[in-house]
């Protein structure tokens, strides 16, 4: 394991698999990059000078996929009377964001590359900008995806100030609405964050099974769970008896599964949101769209293997700082945190697993 120490530039495809090896070595601290050394088009709106500026700053065309032999005929499936309600579909909703668009078209690109039958993949994406469809359909000329506008005024007088500005974004809680975005024919679907690549079949992921439960994520239940939540929280009864008859443990909701029938039926939309009405009054929480999440479901969530969310290469919400992986092995690399690989790659001031995004970017200039 002595090249992760030495690693530097771009890692071949088939270093990947020497990477995701169970054991890696800890890496030194690096601060992260701001998003104030994001390229210029990042930092304008879509429907004045960014729609311009893509033409200038753009993204390649994805590599054409193709299915394995034993997926069958997923065009013709899609292309007859079921469409987006096709029963053989894997459904997955990602936001796409201008911030972090790079991000999101790479953890597309990842799904696609690494799935045995990628034409049965369905992508829904949630804008709150209106020009991206065009842009979508030019990079992923194959792709089978449609998009869903969420109004940010839904929840802007319902987000409280959070740690980190990022996570004040009106999209962040997009994921809140997906039941009712989606179609009613759509039972199921992966929920992915944007900062993330997935070097596995994403189908695996979509046939694990929830049992009882409405979502599923992989649980972490060493962490700290009460830091999650005010000391007036804790100091209330009637607050924190919520978690009365559960054993609630910590999840990260940039990887979930969910059983939108099961949500529809129980209202979970109307429960997250009582609990943000409460802490614009209360003050019961610091970090942005997750704490309402583990109030409504932590201790009920049907458990997914670990390797379905190597969290936290972002390094934490102030420095960013590199990590390593966690032992065992990985089918999902998630860069939450503030460090982006896309910004620390620009910056030339990497972490060493940032090399492992790399592959699956598609910016670049026009010429």
């Amino acid at each position: 394991m002595l090249w992760l120490m030495t690693v530097s530039g771009v890692f071949s495809a088939a270093m990947v698999m020497i990477v995701l090896a169970p054991a890696l070595q800890s890496f030194p601290p690096a601060e992260a990059i701001r998003s104030s050394h994001l390229d210029f088009y990042l930092r304008l709106p879509l429907d004045t000078a960014s729609s311009r500026s893509l033409n200038r700053f753009s993204f390649r065309k994805a590599s054409t996929f193709r299915n394995a032999g034993q997926c069958g005929g997923g065009d013709s499936k899609y292309s007859g009377k079921f469409g987006v309600c096709d029963p053989n579909l894997v459904h997955v909703a990602i936001t796409l964001d201008v911030e972090y668009l790079r991000g999101s078209v790479a953890a597309v690109n990842s799904i696609l590359r690494n799935s045995q039958c990628p034409d049965s993949v369905f992508f829904h994406f949630l804008v709150s900008d209106t020009n991206l469809e065009d842009f979508i359909r030019s990079t992923f000329p194959q792709l089978k995806f449609k998009v869903y506008y969420f109004d940010p005024e839904i929840v802007r007088d319902l987000i409280s100030t959070s740690v980190r500005q990022a996570l004040e974004q009106p999209l962040n809680y997009a994921r809140n609405y997906l039941a009712g975005l989606l179609e009613s024919c759509v039972k199921k679907v992966i929920y992915l964050d944007s900062d993330l690549i997935v070097v596995d079949d994403i189908r695996k992921l979509w046939t694990t099974s929830l049992g009882e439960w409405t979502i599923g994520a992989p649980e972490y239940c060493h962490a700290n769970f009460s830091k999650y939540f005010t000391a007036r929280f804790w100091s209330d009864e009637r607050l924190f008896g919520t978690f009365a008859g559960r054993k609630p443990c910590y999840f990260n909701t940039g990887v979930m599964v969910i059983d939108l029938v099961k949500w529809r039926a129980s209202g979970y939309t109307e429960k997250i949101e009582s609990w943000m009405k409460l802490q614009k009054s209360n003050r019961i929480y610091e970090l942005g769209s997750l704490p309402p999440f583990l109030l409504v479901f932590a201790g009920n969530v049907a458990t997914i293997e670990h390797r379905w969310n190597q969290h936290g290469l972002g390094g934490d919400s102030v420095r960013g700082s590199c990590r390593d992986l966690h032992p065992g092995p990985t089918s999902l690399l998630h860069w939450s945190g503030s460090g982006k690989p896309w910004l620390r790659l620009d910056s030339k001031q990497p972490c060493p697993l940032d090399s492992l995004w790399s592959p699956y970017d598609l910016y670049g200039y026009s010429l």
